[in-house]
C-alpha cells in the first residue's frame, strides 16, 4: 500500500480522504489556497504546503503546482477528490509523466466520458438506450435552434464538458431558446474553459437514478446498486437516498449492467457512476458518466459496508477488487442531505460568513460498523468545516454532508427529521429549516419522486412567512433577561444590592417592561415587529403579546440550553445570541430575532438611493442595458457570477437606467451599487 498520498482538493472531501488514509496508516499531505490557510482539511493532514491565492484558477486548479508538492513531499499518489482536477485527463497524464499514481481512471477513460457528446456516441454503439437529442459537434446558434424545434420543446441544453449542474438551460419554447444558448454557453466556458453544449428532449417527471461501478486493473467490474437524486434544484442535488425507492430487483440488475457494460466499453479502472435518466414508468436512458468518487458516495458505503475511498486507494495501488458482484448485498436504507451556507427564501442565493455557533447532532464522522450490532452509524457527518470558520465567496457553499441510516426507508426518514432539528448554525443563513420541509413533506415521506419535485410542492415548501409564537418570544426573553443579570452581577460590587442583581424588584408593585423584537432581516421577507409587555413576580414572570397572555418560569439553564414553563406547557430549547439577533431553536424551528435595544444608539440606516446592489462578491459577466435605456419591471439588467453561479439583477420597476457603474469581467464587492436607477 502507499506510504504517503497528496489529496489535491479542499474541504469535506479532502477530510474524508484524510480519514481513512489514516485509518490504513497512509501519510497525507494537504494543499491549500490562501483563503484556506486555517481550513479543517490543512490541520487534519499530515503535511500542508501553500500553493496560491484564493482564487481556485490560481490554487487548486494549477496541476503543475500540485504535481511539485507531491514530489517535493515524497507523495507517491494524488487523490484529486471531486471537483477541481478529478476529471482532468491532462492532469491524470501529467501525474503519470511524474511518476506518481493518479488514483482515479485513466486519462483514456476520462476522455471517452468526458465529452457528454462522445459518450452518447458511444453508448449508442454499445446498445445503452439514449435520450432523443443532438450530441453532435456543430455549434451554430441558428442549427441548435433547429434541432431543438426538431426534437421538440421542452429541450434541455447541457454544457458538453459539464457537470454539477453547471451549464444547463431547460427551455420551453422556441423563441426563448437562443437567450438560454448564450447564457449556457457562458456558464459553460466560465466553468469548464469550454462552450460546446448538447441538446435533448427534456422529459416530465422523470427521476435521475444512478449506479455506482467499481473496476480494478484485472478486468473485474461491479456495481454497488443504486442511489436516487431526484431532489434538486437548480439540476443540483439536494437528498440523495439509497437504494433508490420503489425499484424492482430486475430493473435495478438491468440498470446494473447496463453501467458496467458502459465501463468496460471505455476501460475503466476506479470508482465511477453512471447516471440515467427514468422514466416513471420503469424505461430509462444514459445520461453521463461521472469518472471520479460522487459527493453522495455516502449512503452507498451505509447500506453496503463498504469504504469507498479505501477501495480507491487498493485498486490504484494494484490491488483486485475487494469484493465480487454476488457479495454486494443491500442492508438498509440511507439519506444524505447537503447543508448549505444559502437562502432558499432568497432563491438559493449562497449566504456567506462565519460559522459564529454550529451545534451538531451526536454523530460519528467516517466509521465503518460504528452503529449497535455491526450496523452502521445511525447518523453520520462529513464536514470540512468547524465552528469560527468561515464561508468564503470563492469556493461551494456546503457547510457538511448530514447522512442517516435506517433499517428500513421509513427509519432513515425519522433519523432524518430529528437530526435536521439538532443542527444549529448561528452566522449566516442556511438551507436547513428548507431541508426539514423538503424531508418531511408528504411527496418525499412517499417516494413520490422526480426532478421537479421541488418546484411542484412550492407552497409548502417555501410557505408564506408566519408570525413568531409566543413561545419563540418567551425563549428570546429569557436569554435577554438572564444575560442582563449576568452583566449586572458581574459589575455589582454588592450582591446582595436589589438594584445590581436585575431581579426586577420593586417596592410598590410588580415591574412590568416592553421589549421590542423582530423578525431578522435575513430572512428575506417584510420585517415584523413584536412588543413583548413582560411583568416581574416571584418565581418567574407574566408575558402578553397582542392580547394573547401566560405566565412563564426558567425551569433549568445549561449554557444555550433552556427549559421553560409556559402557562400549562413544558417547552424545551435553546438561543444563540449573536450581536442583537437572538437564534432560538425550538420544537425543530429556528427563529432569528432582532432585539430593539431602546438604549442603544440607533444610528441611520444607508440606503441604496435607487441603485441597484450586488447581492454578494462576484463577477460582471453581462451587462444587458445601457445608459438612458427605460425598462420596464422584471426586465433582466446585470448578471452576475458568483459561487459558480449566474445570478440576473432585474429592473425592480419601470424607470430609466440612469448610468452603469461596471462593465463585462469587472470584480464587485457585496453590496456596491450595480449601476443608478430612476423609478418612473
Amino acid at each position: 500500500m502507499f506510504n504517503k498520498i497528496l489529496i489535491a482538493n479542499r474541504g469535506e472531501i479532502a477530510c474524508r480522504v484524510a480519514a481513512t488514509a489514516r485509518r490504513l496508516g497512509i501519510k497525507t499531505v494537504a494543499v491549500y489556497s490562501e483563503a484556506d490557510a486555517g481550513a479543517k482539511h490543512v490541520a487534519v493532514c499530515d503535511e500542508a504546503v501553500l500553493i496560491g491565492p484564493a482564487a481556485a484558477k490560481e490554487s487548486y486548479l494549477c496541476g503543475d503546482k500540485i504535481i511539485a508538492v507531491a514530489l517535493a513531499t515524497g507523495a507517491e499518489a494524488i487523490h484529486p477528490g471531486y471537483g477541481f482536477l478529478s476529471e482532468n485527463a491532462d492532469f491524470a497524464d501529467a501525474c503519470k509523466a511524474a511518476g506518481l499514481v493518479f488514483i482515479g481512471p485513466p486519462a483514456s477513460s476520462m476522455r471517452a466520458m468526458g465529452s457528454k457528446s462522445a459518450a452518447k456516441s458511444l453508448m449508442e454503439h454499445a446498445d445503452v438506450p439514449l435520450v432523443p437529442g443532438y450530441h453532435g459537434d456543430e455549434q451554430d446558434p441558428e442549427f441548435l435552434q433547429a434541432q431543438g424545434d426538431r426534437i421538440g420543446y421542452p429541450v434541455l441544453l447541457k454544457a458538453s464538458a459539464g457537470g454539477g449542474g453547471k451549464g444547463m438551460r431547460v427551455i420551453e419554447k422556441s423563441e426563448d431558446f437562443k437567450a438560454a444558448l448564450a447564457s449556457c454557453k457562458r456558464e459553460a466556458i466560465s466553468s469548464f474553459g469550454d462552450d460546446k453544449v448538447l441538446a435533448e428532449k427534456y422529459l416530465t417527471r422523470p427521476r435521475h437514478i444512478e449506479i455506482q461501478v467499481f473496476a480494478d486493473s484485472q478486468g473485474n467490474c461491479v456495481y454497488l446498486h443504486e442511489r436516487d437524486c431526484s431532489v434538486q434544484r437548480r439540476h443540483q442535488k439536494v437528498l440523495e437516498e439509497a437504494p433508490a425507492p420503489n425499484m424492482p430487483p430486475e430493473r435495478r440488475a438491468a440498470m446494473g449492467q447496463a453501467a458496467v457494460a458502459a465501463a468496460k466499453a471505455v476501460g475503466y479502472v476506479g470508482a465511477g457512476t453512471v447516471e440515467f435518466i427514468a422514466n416513471q414508468d420503469g424505461s430509462f436512458y444514459f445520461m453521463e458518466m461521472n469518472t471520479r468518487l460522487q459527493v453522495e458516495h455516502p449512503v452507498t458505503e451505509m447500506i453496503t459496508g463498504t469504504d469507498l475511498v479505501e477501495w480507491q486507494l487498493r485498486v490504484a495501488f494494484g490491488e483486485p477488487l475487494p469484493m465480487a458482484q454476488h457479495d454486494m448485498a443491500i442492508h438498509g436504507h440511507s439519506i444524505e442531505a447537503r447543508i448549505y451556507a444559502e437562502n432558499p427564501e432568497k432563491g438559493f442565493l449562497p449566504s456567506i460568513g462565519t460559522l459564529r455557533h454550529m451545534d451538531t447532532p451526536d454523530a460519528v464522522s467516517f466509521e465503518l460498523g460504528a452503529g449497535a450490532n455491526g450496523d452502521p452509524a445511525p447518523v453520520r457527518i462529513d464536514s470540512g468545516v468547524r465552528e469560527g470558520d468561515a464561508i468564503s465567496p470563492f469556493y461551494d457553499p456546503m457547510i457538511a454532508k448530514l447522512i442517516v441510516w435506517g433499517a428500513d426507508r421509513t427509519q432513515a426518514l425519522a433519523r432524518m427529521s430529528t437530526a435536521l432539528a439538532e443542527f444549529r448554525i448561528v452566522g449566516l443563513a442556511t438551507n436547513i429549516a428548507f431541508l426539514k420541509r423538503l424531508v418531511e413533506g408528504s411527496a418525499f415521506a412517499q417516494a413520490d419522486l422526480d426532478t421537479g419535485l421541488i418546484e411542484r410542492n412550492g407552497d409548502t415548501l417555501f410557505p408564506a412567512p408566519a408570525a413568531a409564537p409566543l413561545g419563540a418570544l418567551a425563549f428570546g426573553a429569557v436569554a435577554l433577561i438572564a444575560a442582563e443579570k449576568q452583566a449586572a452581577v458581574a459589575v455589582s460590587a454588592n450582591r446582595d444590592d436589589p438594584f445590581g442583581n436585575a431581579l426586577g424588584w420593586r417596592l410598590n408593585g410588580n415591574y412590568r417592561r416592553q421589549l421590542s423584537f423582530a423578525d431578522d432581516y435575513t430572512a428575506g421577507t417584510e420585517q415584523k415587529d413584536y412588543k413583548l409587555g413582560v411583568t416581574y413576580h416571584t418565581g418567574g414572570w407574566h408575558l402578553d403579546l397582542d392580547g394573547v397572555e401566560a405566565d412563564m418560569e426558567l425551569l433549568a439553564r445549561d449554557g444555550a440550553e433552556l427549559s421553560i414553563k409556559l402557562g400549562a406547557a413544558s417547552m424545551h430549547g435553546a438561543v444563540r445570541r449573536d450581536g442583537e439577533n437572538f437564534h432560538v431553536f425550538t420544537g425543530g424551528r429556528h427563529f432569528v430575532l432582532a432585539y430593539n435595544d431602546p438604549m442603544a444608539h440607533a444610528g441611520e440606516l444607508e440606503t441604496a438611493g435607487g441603485r441597484l446592489t450586488a447581492p454578494m462578491p462576484g463577477k460582471v459577466v453581462a451587462v444587458l442595458a445601457s445608459k438612458g435605456q427605460q425598462v420596464k419591471k422584471g426586465d433582466p439588467l446585470v448578471i452576475m457570477e458568483a459561487m459558480k453561479m449566474e445570478h440576473t439583477i432585474a429592473a425592480p420597476a419601470d424607470g430609466l437606467v440612469e448610468e452603469i457603474l461596471y462593465q463585462v469581467g469587472d470584480q464587485v464587492a457585496d453590496g456596491a451599487p450595480l449601476l443608478a436607477f430612476a423609478v418612473e
